[in-house]
């Protein structure tokens, strides 16, 4: 989102985004950027170049930091399916012992 932050000479706009999430650390990054000087075509030109530049930088910080909590969610994930694994009663060294071969079901007499 870009919106303008102070009055006409050295008038700056802003360009951020927030990202909330209720298992993972909220961030948020923010760029300031000069506002186009005059309304010239050149002008306008020029700062939609940098505001480009700008929004492609913070896309590949919040991809970063996604991509990071991605990680953190499989990891989190992975702990709690072993520790269900575990209290469900299955034996890791038998599952690991007859992996991909056929087990008849012990009866209980």
């Amino acid at each position: 989102m870009a919106d303008s932050t102070s009055g006409d000479a050295g008038k700056r706009l802003a360009l951020s985004a927030t990202y909330q999430s209720p298992t993972n650390a909220n961030f948020s990054f923010s760029e300031s950027l000069p506002a186009p000087p005059s309304e010239s075509v050149e002008s306008r030109t020029e700062y939609l170049k940098d505001l480009r530049k700008a929004v492609g930088q913070m896309q590949d910080k919040v991809n970063q930091d996604l991509t990071a909590r991605m990680e953190e969610d499989k990891a989190r994930d992975a702990g709690a399916a072993k520790g269900q694994a575990g209290a469900a009663g299955v034996d890791e060294a038998k599952e690991e012992e007859n992996y991909g071969e056929e087990v008849p079901e012990e009866e209980d007499d």
